[in-house]
Formats: C-alpha cells, structure tokens, sequence
C-alpha cells in the first residue's frame, strides 16, 4: 500500500454516477491545480480504452470509473478545459492522447512532472515512483501497474493505488516547481509545455507511417510500396479498431511490399497471413493497396536514403562523438537531463552545418548551442582538467 512520512491524503472516492462527478469536477475548477492521471487499455484495440481517471485537489482524491453504465464524462472535459486550473500529469502524452481523442482538445495549462524533472537534473525520462520517493518520501506499489483495468468491480487494492497516483504528484508538483522557479527555467519548461499542448504533437499522418520501419533499401520502387501498405495498415487499424501489428505485423508488411503479391492465393503464401485474411474484405483491400503502389509515377516515389551523393550528407562521426562528449558536459554543469537539449537528430543536423536547429535556440542555444556551433566551426576544443571536460576557445 502506498504510504508517506510526510503528509495524510483524504481517503479516495470511487466516483461512478454522472451528478457525483459534475459535483466533483465543480470543486475541483476553484483549486489553484489538479493531479491526473488514467488507467486504460490499448492490448485489443487502436484507440486506447479509457477505464479509470484519477483526480486530486487538496481536500478531494477521486478515482473516477469512467466505464460505469451511463457515465457522463463531460464535465471532467470542462474541468480540463478550464484555464484557471493548472492540470498537472506525470508522462502524460498518452494520456493527453486520450483526452484529446474523447474531447476534442487538449488539457490546458498542463504540467508534465516527468518533463520538470528532466529540467531540474533528474535524468532522462525518471519514473514516477523514483520521484515520489526522492521528493515525497513515499512509496508505490507496482502490483497492480499491469492490471487489467477494465474488468469490474475495481478491487480495494486496484483504488488504492490508482489514487496513490495523483495523491503523491501534489507534493511532486510543488516540489519540482519550487525547485525550477528558484533557479530560473520555468521558461525552459514552458517551451516544451507549448509541445505537450500542441494537438499536433498527437496526430500522426498514415502517409509518413513507413518512416518507422526503416526499410532498408535504396530502391525507390519498393520504398513507394512500403509507404503505400503502411498508410493502408493505419487506416484500416484505425477503421476496425485493431492495433496495428495485430492487423498486419511490420515483417509482414515488408515482405508483402518485397513480392507484391497479386491474387489471394499468392497473399496466403506471406509469412503470418491467413488463408481466411487473405480471402476476405480485408485481403481484398490490401491487394488493391499492393497494386496501387504498384502502379504509382516515377515522380510520386520517396526518395531514396541511399541514392545520390550522400556521403556529403552524412555526418562526421568523430565530429558527431566530439557534439556527444559536449552535450554530455554541457547537461552536467547545468544539471539538465541531456536529451531534453538535444537529440541525435540535433547533432547530426549540427554536424551537416544546419542552424535552424532546436538545439540552437532559446535556453538550449545559451547552455549548449552556442558552443556546439564554435566546436563544429573550429573556435572551440575539448580538453580534460582533472575529472572534467573543459572547453579551450581556439
């Protein structure tokens, strides 16, 4: 059972009926912030399912059932909605995925705990329970992490910890930010805010799909197949709601793309599709995806990654090892989580002499581009003074 040495919680609520959680949600939108966090299921199906939604304020800890028969969440919509309370997660991009699919909008103004502590020297992606415990002197319990949240009734144990949850993230939250404002980067934090609080951040294009394969090959034929059966995959997964690696398993997909087969018979032959798949509406479909990438211009395909003169867009990689050892510097004198500054797309761009580059600019630019641009440019070398690296201007 989760447990604190420094602070009691108001015992939680199971909320299950629309009226309790519209009188909920109407004392919570007079608090200056509100912890959240979801429970849900995404094993069977495309669209993750929404099962339990906790919420604390100071005096309310609620886990509220949001597949109760007849439960009308909108007024936890209008909660989340509201710009007057700070709506504060811990990792919440699937959870703001969710609330974006079932309202329309993302929570706003949001706090993300997870991205707090990457700006205030905890390390790259910290989890929770390592927060609760180095800033709230609590404990969670992992038992029921992998539950199967959406078989009913919830068990004592399953609410306990769903409203550990939220109840720990007050202190975290108060933690983190007194923390940030003292040395200065709320702004830091404020940029990647903006992100989480973009709803593009969580709509994906089904035609840029195959970008995640990275199908190895230069031939821009095949390229223009795989992008054709990775942006039919999308659609039909999210058309039956199925995940998508259920539907048709990414080896699948590629070798389906490498012999483009052309009847039912020939699709059966593919390693993990069913005779039953592929003589089906779903098969059918798929055939004709396979004959339309087929059939695409020669203008229509991507680009080859191979193709053309490359080697002077590839990046140094003793110039690139150099950019890791100084963001590795950087994010240690400053106490910042590195890949928060800057990711290894950030320095191969660097490296190529690019700078319109997110690591260039803003807070990113004064702790660490600055002197990524005068190391790639020559004005800059890296030396050793005792147990640190030291940068001797050239």
């Amino acid at each position: 059972m989760p447990r604190s040495s420094r602070r009691s919680f108001p015992a939680p609520q199971v909320i299950d009926k629309t009226a309790s959680l519209s009188a909920l949600c109407a004392r919570l939108r007079h608090e200056e912030f509100v912890t959240v966090d979801t429970e849900f299921m995404r094993e069977r199906t495309y669209w993750p399912e929404l099962c339990v939604v906790q919420l604390a304020g100071k005096e309310d800890v609620a886990v509220v059932d949001a597949m109760a028969e007849g439960i009308d969440l909108t007024s936890l919509g209008e909660l989340l909605a509201d710009q007057s309370v700070m709506k504060v997660f811990h990792a919440a991009r699937q959870d703001i995925e969710i609330f974006l699919q079932r309202f329309g909008e993302v929570p706003a103004p949001l706090f993300d705990t997870q991205v707090a502590a990457m700006v205030a020297g905890f390390g790259d992606q910290v989890a929770y329970d390592a927060l609760v415990s180095a800033l709230a002197g609590g404990h969670i319990d992992k038992a029921h992490r992998f539950s199967d949240w959406s078989v009913r009734p919830l068990s004592p144990a399953q609410v306990a910890y769903a409203a550990a949850d939220v109840t720990f993230l007050r202190i975290v939250y108060e933690k983190l930010r007194e923390q940030l404002a003292g040395e200065n980067r709320l702004d830091w934090l404020a940029a990647e805010m903006a992100v989480l609080t973009n709803p593009e951040t969580y709509r994906t294009d089904p035609d840029d799909m195959w970008l995640r394969l990275r199908p190895r090959s230069s031939n821009r034929r095949y390229l223009g197949i795989v992008r054709t059966l990775a942006a039919w995959r999308e659609r039909e997964a999210r058309r039956i709601n199925i995940p998508r690696q259920r539907l048709l398993k990414d080896e699948t997909l590629l070798e389906i793309a490498a012999t483009t087969p052309e009847t039912p018979e020939a699709l059966a032959r593919a390693r993990g599709v069913t005779r039953g798949f592929a003589e089906g509406r779903t098969g059918a479909s798929l055939l004709a995806a396979i004959a339309e990438g087929k059939a695409l211009a020669e203008e229509a395909l991507p680009p080859s990654p191979r193709g053309g003169n490359h080697d002077a867009a590839r990046p140094s990689p003793a110039l690139i090892a150099l950019l890791k050892v100084l963001l590795a510097a950087k994010s240690e004198e400053h106490h910042v989580a590195a890949r928060l500054v800057a990711g290894s797309d950030d320095l191969d761009r660097i490296a190529l002499g690019e700078n319109e580059v997110d690591a260039l600019r803003g807070w990113r630019r004064d702790i660490f581009g600055a002197d990524a641009i005068d190391l790639r440019d020559g004005r800059m070398a890296l030396g050793v003074e005792g147990s640190r690296v030291r940068l001797i201007r050239i």
